[in-house]
C-alpha cells in the first residue's frame, strides 16, 4: 500500500525561504516512511535547523500524503509540540492532535479534616433551599385558591376531575390488595399472642385501632406517594424537558393554577376516600384471619367494632389522609418543577420525590401521634 502511494505521489521536498516574517518552510510531496527512509538523516538535520527559528511559519498544505512516520519526524523536530505558526489541512491536524501528550492526572488531594463539617453544611443548606421552594409553591397555591374561591368560574374542573380519577380511582386495586394482606398478617400475628393469654376478644380492638388510626392512612399514603407522586414528578419533568413549562410561562399561564393546585386539591379529595377504602379492606382481611384462627364470627366482629374503636379514630385517620395528600402533591410538584431539561435529572428527581414524600408522610404521622395522643383512646 505504501509502495503504491509513493509511486503515485511526488518525492518529499522541503523549501525554506527567509523573509521579513522570520522565515517560511513549505513541505511538498509524500512524507511517508517508504519515501523518507533514504533521506531520513538529511531531513532530520534540516528540520532541526529550521525548527531552531521560533518565528518560522510552517506550511504543510501542499503535502500530498503523510503518515505516522512523517508526522513523527516533524513532531520530534518541533520538540514534541506544535509550533506557533503552523498551517495544516483538517486531516493533517487530526494526525498531529493524536500525538499530543495525554493530560496529566491531578493527584487526589489529601483528606480535609473539615470535610465532614463542609458536607453536613452543604446538606443542611440544600435542605433549607428545598423547604424554601416548597413554602413558595404552597404560598402561591394558597393565593391561587383564594382567587378561585372569589371567581369559581375559573376553577379547572377538567384537570381536577382527571387528577381525582388518576390518583384515587385507579389506585383502588393496589391499595385493596396490600390492605387486605396487611390485615391478614396483623390479625394472624396478633391472634398467636392473644391465644397465650386467653384474650381472643381483644383482636377487634387491636385491629380496629391500628388499622383505622395508623396503618390505613400511612399505608395508603405510602402507596400513593410511590404511585401517584412519582407520576406527578415525572409528568412535570417531561414538560420541563420538552419546554412545555417555558411555553406556558410565555403565554402567561401560571403553573400553580393549571398544574399544581389541581393536583393538590385532587389528592386532598381522593386520599381520605382511599384511606377509607384501605381501612375497610384491611379490616376485612383481619376479620377473615380472626375467623380462621380464633373462631370469631363475622357478625360478632362487626357488631363489636364500633364499641372497640371510637369514631374519633376514623375522623383522625381521614384527616391524616387529607393532609398526606396535600403534602405528597406539594413535594411531587416541587421536585417536578426543579428538574433540569435532561433525562438524568428526570430520573434523579423522580427518585428523590418518592423518597422525600414517604419521609414527609412518616414525619407528619409522628406529629399527629403526638398532638392527638389523648383523642380516640378509650
Amino acid at each position: 500500500m505504501a509502495e503504491s502511494i509513493f509511486m503515485q505521489s511526488n518525492p518529499p521536498l522541503l523549501e525554506y525561504v527567509t523573509d521579513v516574517t522570520g522565515g517560511r518552510c513549505v513541505l511538498r510531496g509524500a512524507w511517508i516512511l517508504h519515501a523518507l527512509q533514504r533521506r531520513l538523516a538529511e531531513f532530520e538535520r534540516e528540520l532541526a535547523r529550521i525548527a531552531g527559528n521560533p518565528d518560522c511559519h510552517w506550511d504543510l498544505r501542499s503535502v500530498d500524503v503523510i503518515d505516522n512516520a512523517g508526522a513523527m519526524l516533524l513532531w520530534r523536530a518541533w520538540g514534541r509540540k506544535k509550533v506557533a505558526y503552523l498551517e495544516l489541512r483538517p486531516e493533517q491536524a487530526q494526525l498531529f492532535d493524536r500525538m499530543m501528550p495525554a493530560p496529566v492526572l491531578v493527584p487526589q488531594a489529601a483528606f480535609d479534616p473539615m470535610f465532614p463539617l463542609i458536607f453536613l453544611g452543604r446538606k443542611i443548606l440544600g435542605t433549607l433551599d428545598h423547604i424554601q421552594h416548597i413554602l413558595m409553591v404552597l404560598g402561591q397555591s394558597v393565593i391561587e385558591l383564594g382567587g378561585l374561591l372569589r371567581h369559581p368560574n375559573r376553577i379547572p374542573w377538567r384537570e381536577l376531575s382527571a387528577n381525582v380519577y388518576r390518583t384515587g380511582a385507579q389506585a383502588l386495586g393496589i391499595t385493596a390488595l396490600v390492605g387486605f394482606l396487611i390485615g391478614v398478617v396483623l390479625s394472624y400475628l396478633s391472634s398467636q399472642q392473644l391465644k397465650l393469654f386467653g384474650a381472643d376478644a381483644f383482636i377487634i380492638n387491636i385491629l380496629g385501632v391500628s388499622v383505622v388510626r395508623e396503618l390505613g392512612p400511612v399505608l395508603a399514603a405510602i402507596l400513593i406517594a410511590g404511585r401517584s407522586g412519582s407520576a406527578i414528578t415525572a409528568s412535570l419533568g417531561v414538560m420541563r424537558v420538552t419546554q412545555e413549562l417555558d411555553a406556558m410561562a410565555v403565554m402567561g399561564i401560571p403553573h400553580s393554577l393549571r398544574l399544581i393546585l389541581p393536583k393538590m386539591l385532587a389528592l386532598a379529595i381522593s386520599m381520605p376516600l382511599v384511606v377509607l377504602w384501605t381501612d375497610a379492606v384491611a379490616l376485612l382481611g383481619g376479620m377473615v384471619a380472626a375467623r380462621l384462627e380464633l373462631g370469631i364470627g363475622y357478625m360478632h366482629f362487626l357488631s363489636n367494632l364500633p364499641d372497640a374503636v371510637p369514631i374519633a379514630n376514623l375522623w383522625l385517620g381521614l384527616g391524616k389522609g387529607a393532609v398526606f395528600g396535600v403534602m405528597i402533591a406539594l413535594v411531587a410538584c416541587h421536585f417536578g418543577l426543579r428538574i433540569e431539561p435532561n433525562t438524568e435529572s428526570l430520573g434523579v428527581g423522580t427518585t428523590s420525590s418518592v423518597v422525600t414524600s414517604i419521609t414527609v408522610v412518616i414525619l407528619v404521622d409522628a406529629v399527629f401521634a403526638i398532638l392527638f395522643k389523648d383523642i380516640g383512646i378509650s
